[in-house]
């Protein structure tokens, strides 16, 4: 199957430090090259990949302090993409909605994977205008808000197995806190949790501009504050084994409705349980009791906190495992290509065989319905 990814690029594939979709964008298609497809990855030209790449922009535009606006950038991708568009079976896009108007020619051969929250007034008007084109919610919770629409289905977040290497016994005596400092990621309630829980807490976080007074005003002082807890800054990937695989757990104390939250099976695969509160996709993530605790308060969370030592490490490995790896993300994703329309009006092109588990991603799903089968097999 000759397959294109169409990225941000805010961020290289894999990025360097922080980015979630842009290092999805990066798993799926180095696992989509080892399982045999032609895959051309439209990414900015610091990236790293085994597919063709056609680089849209010098750098990563968030790294480039030349550049004040990055839609230029992503309308000049856009026009590569289209002149090429014809060479490719599958058009999977990653940067939401802006495609929308230019691909319309291809709309036969195009999915889209949204990655970020739904629940924006203006994405409520910009989707009931666009019911049409084939989408995937990287979880079922963010579908939530949308106007009826045509969802071809769900696929869960997967990383390659071997990325985060498995920690059986720890090393360190601490919490972690990985992500953004914004007031929806509760930086502030992980402070109050490791505080009340009697455990250091490490934050390995960036602050965006956005985030900056916030940053300023309330954490800094928290910091400050709280000698058990140790601000660290933005981590690259080299680091966040570490950091992860020698936490006691990860706090992911979330007030918003997080459409996946990546760095929840990044703990995983080190065997490291979650702390979370029940917003967004937590529930479908975590199972309860066995990967972490999924709480509805700080109270609770600071309870789980002093049982989390009970859950087994080997337990949380096996469960990513089972659900979360790259290989089955990239399955599923080849399972949504083949309902395009495209795909199905070609049945002489070369295609690897749907297994068994499979199947259900092939049965209309209700565009209006909330209650959607993972197209994970877990």
């Amino acid at each position: 199957m000759k397959i294109a990814q169409i990225a941000p690029l805010a961020e290289s594939c894999p990025p360097r430090l922080y980015g979630g979709t842009e290092r999805i964008v990066s798993y799926l298609t180095e696992e989509l090259v080892r399982q045999g497809h032609e895959v051309t990855l439209f990414a900015s030209g610091d990236s790293i990949t085994s597919a063709e790449l056609v680089p849209c922009s010098k750098m990563a535009l968030r790294l480039d302090p030349a550049v004040k606006d990055m839609t230029p950038h992503h309308v000049m991708m856009l026009d590569q993409v289209a002149r090429r568009a014809d060479e490719f079976d599958v058009l999977h896009f990653h940067i939401d909605h802006l495609h929308y108007p230019l691909m319309r020619p291809y709309r036969d051969r195009i999915l889209t994977t949204l990655h970020g929250r739904l629940d924006l007034p203006d994405l409520l008007q910009f989707y009931s205008a666009f019911p049409e084109p084939p989408l995937v919610s990287i979880s079922n919770a963010q579908r939530r808000p949308m106007p009826p629409v045509n969802w071809l289905g769900t696929v869960l977040h997967g990383l390659p197995e071997n990325v985060l290497p498995y920690r059986h016994v720890p090393c360190g005596d601490y919490f972690a806190f990985l992500g953004r400092i914004s007031p929806e990621k509760g930086p502030d309630k992980a402070i109050e949790i490791a505080a009340r829980a009697g455990v250091r807490l490490k934050m390995a976080a960036k602050i965006d501009a956005a985030d900056q007074r916030y940053w300023d005003q309330v954490i800094a002082p928290m910091v400050a504050a709280h000698p058990n807890v140790e601000f660290i800054g933005e981590i690259n990937e080299f680091q966040k084994a570490d950091f992860l695989g020698n936490a006691r757990a990860l706090l992911f104390p979330i007030c918003w409705p997080e459409p996946f939250g990546l760095v929840m099976i990044e703990a995983m695969a080190c065997g490291t349980p979650v702390i979370a509160l029940a917003h967004g996709s937590v529930e479908e993530v975590i199972d309860h009791g066995v990967s972490g605790f999924v709480v509805s308060s700080v109270d609770e969370a600071v309870a789980a906190a002093k049982s989390v030592g009970t859950l087994e490490r080997q337990a949380i490995r096996a469960r990513f495992e089972q659900r979360f790896t790259a290989e089955r993300m990239a399955r599923d994703y080849l399972a949504a290509y083949r309902r395009l329309p495209a795909l199905q009006q070609a049945p002489q092109l070369d295609m690897l065989a749907i297994p068994a588990s499979e199947d259900a991603i092939r049965m209309p799903i209700p565009s209006a319905s909330l209650e959607v089968r993972a197209v994970s097999a877990a």
